[in-house]
């Protein structure tokens, strides 16, 4: 982890490549990799075309303070039952209840799921219990989304769980360390800006290009083999 030199990364797949290059050893046949929609998946798509591992995403996302959406007062994760991971200091300050956290995330599900059904094209999820997953993303600012992601995949029995991230902030570093079993980020700047800081390209990533780059990891696996297990 590099936390003097300035990181500054051509694009996402420059940064699917540096990360690969600081991974442990994996077999595809036990490892899966999972993107924090959407800007993680082209990021993890080298990764997962590398070690020939099914690809996947993680169904997770911000809940916003009502009178400010862009601040986050928790964030939830998909799965057999929702993961909530809040914001204690911002939703107090918003005035926010466990319950009012719930109600306000009840749009969030019924965008996790339409992104499901817009993503999948019918295919199952990829399973992860009893798997090494590796968790990318292409920044983490706070670490809502991160932290209810890996909360979320240790409750659904990942064996094993590597975050794996180009840039990130020291103190948030810090609070997912407990989450997973060893964390690969090639830069921790102390004055910390923006992820997107960091990239010469930082585009958007369309659902379609999520769409695409899902199944064609998908049909990938299937000409060579039976590789993961789905769902």
């Amino acid at each position: 982890m590099n936390r003097e030199a300035p990181l500054m990364l051509r694009d996402r797949r420059d940064a699917g490549q540096q990360l690969l290059a600081r991974l442990p050893p994996l077999d595809g046949k036990t490892t899966v990799v999972l993107a924090l929609p959407r800007g993680g998946v082209p990021v993890a798509a080298e990764i997962a075309r590398a070690i020939h591992a099914p690809l996947d995403v993680v169904l997770v996302r911000k809940v916003g303070v009502p009178t400010h959406p862009e601040v986050a007062a928790a964030a939830v994760a998909d799965g057999t039952a929702p993961v909530y991971v809040i914001n204690h200091a911002v939703a107090a300050a918003a005035g926010l209840s466990e319950a009012d956290i719930r109600a306000l995330a009840a749009p969030e599900l019924a965008e996790i799921e339409r992104r499901r059904r817009l993503w999948h094209g019918g295919r199952g999820t990829v399973g992860v219990a009893g798997k090494t997953v590796v968790v990318v993303d292409d920044g983490v600012a706070t670490g809502a989304t991160a932290k209810a992601a890996l909360r979320a995949l240790a409750a659904a029995g990942a064996a094993r769980i590597i975050l794996a991230v180009p840039v990130a902030p020291p103190a948030v570093l810090a609070e997912l360390a407990g989450l997973a079993d060893a964390i690969i980020c090639l830069a921790a700047p102390e004055h910390f800006v923006a992820v997107g800081a960091h990239y010469q390209d930082f585009r958007q990533v369309a659902d379609t290009e999520v769409a695409f780059m899902l199944e064609g990891q998908a049909r990938a696996l299937e000409d060579a083999g039976p590789v993961g297990g789905n769902d």
